[in-house]
């Protein structure tokens, strides 16, 4: 890839060119300009000569592809950070592997240091159980430490950190030797988070930052809260974002609100709403999410955090303050506690307003029809994680453990949500899962359960523009002239169309049906490698060849 500087100023122009430009204004267009961080036109390689005298910068993109950045819609920011930069034990294969790399990572911090470590994961170990208190003691040398399951919902502690929470052993959710959920979990991970000076957040937030740029995204959606982080990790990860450099970060503060006093602080804070993991339920892996029947392996359905009344309240509140509201639901029950929720608010607001507001569904796994047509009702934004599938879902994983294969096979149903027409905004829960923008895509595309797959360009406009639609934004997440420029370069194999239904696929690679091609996903196929990531008509990253 190759540039030509014509002259500097202020605001400069750039005519990208000599490649493929995703684009709904021209499904064939080689060749972009963008000017004053917006996209000024797109089209042929023809067309593009007319503009050359006139630009400041000139990319020959030698065949690359261009699309829009990505949107991850779902993000705990400094956590991706600490798990990329510390110790990360989502490859662990069994128990003994994780102790070996918590006694390695721990043999390295001073005496009386806390270590955070996340993505231990016993389902999937061959000893199926989660390391012992004993265990962790002896491998961490005694030191605090805090182990977060992969879903972030429960965590196993050592005995020197429970020692610097006084009173955890009365707290909901603690139990002397199983990992700690609700109360005792929020407990401890004050604690150990309260360890992590200005300097390491920081660091963390750059690195996790930095990462998501070198991915092609563009924009995350942080999903904080008193209960996942506190006010000082927000406020300046948001103060970090805006000092440009790196992709915009959409703030999301996860605390229940009352009246408009509530609200305004929100704002305050510079939350775009109070939404997120404001949490309904907990999740399936730590046997937490709220279910309308018991657990195939667990004699019980689960925790519920908030009820319906709860949620109507909030939704009232946040729509009247013309604020964003939003919910972590993952269990049937959660849902449907959700649904009916939203329904008072609007009885009592009407549901016009309901729906303008654009309040959204964090996971939102365990939907039923009655449930998917709700969301469409009252235009919930279901804010999704493809990668949750693939890494669960299946006939012997880990969502068939806890619910059996009939209920398993219900989940995450992407089409039937679209069909409806609900919104979709894919992201992934980092550091749940990894930020991996092609492989949410994927995802999404060849879910473990057919019925549920959507296309390509589907996954892929929910993963660009519906995270964009998703904060009461129509206008951005493509490429056409006016929209921001936000977008990513891409070195790629053939484009081609995929669709579950080989007669839409067939269809939309005929000249005359005008379908933009996109990198084929094929499971085992290399993924698109991004050159460069652009926002706002800045560069934030640059591939080092």
């Amino acid at each position: 890839m190759t540039e030509s500087t014509a002259r500097d100023g202020e605001h400069r122009t750039t005519l990208l060119r000599g490649g493929e430009v995703h684009s709904p204004a021209d499904p064939f267009a080689t060749a972009m300009v963008v000017e004053r961080g917006h996209i000024a036109w797109v089209g042929s390689e023809g067309a593009a000569d007319a503009f050359a005298d006139g630009v400041d910068e000139i990319i020959d993109l030698e065949g690359a592809l261009v699309t829009p950045a990505f949107t991850d819609a779902h993000v705990h920011t400094t956590s991706t950070g600490l798990a990329l930069t510390g110790l990360d034990l989502t490859r662990a294969r069994s128990l003994a592997e994780a102790l070996a790399l918590v006694r390695k990572h721990s043999a390295g911090h001073p005496a009386g240091a806390v270590v955070i470590g996340h993505g231990w994961d016993a389902a999937r170990w061959p000893e199926r159980r989660h390391p012992s208190r004993a265990e962790l003691d002896e491998a961490s040398g005694a030191r605090p430490l805090y182990l977060t399951r992969i879903d972030v919902h429960s965590a196993v502690v050592t005995t020197a950190l429970l020692d610097l929470v006084p009173g955890v052993a009365e707290l909901t959710g603690y139990r002397p030797d199983a990992p700690l959920t609700g109360a005792a979990h929020h407990a401890v991970r004050r604690a150990a988070h309260a360890a992590i000076t200005p300097a390491q957040r920081e660091a963390a937030q750059r690195a996790a930052l930095e990462h998501a740029a070198s991915l092609g995204i563009g924009t995350v959606h942080e999903c904080a809260g008193p209960d996942i982080s506190d006010e000082d990790d927000f406020t300046a990860l948001l103060a970090l974002a805006r000092s440009g450099s790196t992709p915009r970060v959409v703030g999301y503060w996860a605390e229940a609100v009352t009246d408009a006093k509530d609200a305004r602080r929100v704002r305050e804070l510079g939350a775009a709403g109070a939404a997120g993991d404001l949490f309904v339920d907990g999740s399936l892996g730590s046997h937490t999410a709220c279910l309308h029947a018991p657990y195939a392996d667990a004699a019980h359905t689960g925790a519920a955090h908030l009820d319906a009344a709860a949620i109507a309240a909030h939704v009232t509140v946040c729509t009247e303050a013309g604020l964003q509201a939003g919910f972590h639901a993952i269990g049937d029950a959660a849902l449907t506690a959700v649904v009916e929720g939203v329904r008072a608010a609007a009885q009592t607001l009407g549901l016009a307003r309901v729906r303008a507001a654009r309040h959204r569904v964090e996971h939102a796994e365990m939907l039923t029809p009655e449930t998917i047509a709700a969301f469409a009702e009252f235009a919930l934004t279901a804010s999704v994680q493809p990668a949750f599938d693939e890494a669960w879902g299946g006939e012997e994983g880990m969502y068939a453990q806890r619910l059996g294969v009939e209920r398993a096979r219900t989940l995450n149903p992407y089409a039937a949500l679209l069909r409806a027409g609900v919104p979709l905004a894919l992201g992934s829960d980092s550091p749940v899962t990894p930020l991996d923008p092609w492989g949410t895509v994927r995802a999404a595309a060849f879910h473990r359960t057919p019925e549920h797959r959507i296309s390509v360009r589907a996954a892929f406009t929910a993963h660009t523009r519906g995270g964009w639609r998703a904060t009461g934004r129509d206008d951005a997440g493509v490429l056409v002239p006016g929209a921001p420029a936000d977008y990513a370069l891409w070195r790629t194999g053939e484009l081609v169309v995929q669709a579950p239904d080989d007669r839409v696929a067939r269809w939309s690679t005929d000249p005359r049906s005008g379908t933009p091609g996109l990198p084929d996903l094929t499971p085992g196929n290399e993924l698109p490698l991004c050159l460069r990531t652009v926002v706002s008509g800045q560069t934030i990253w640059t591939h080092q060849m």
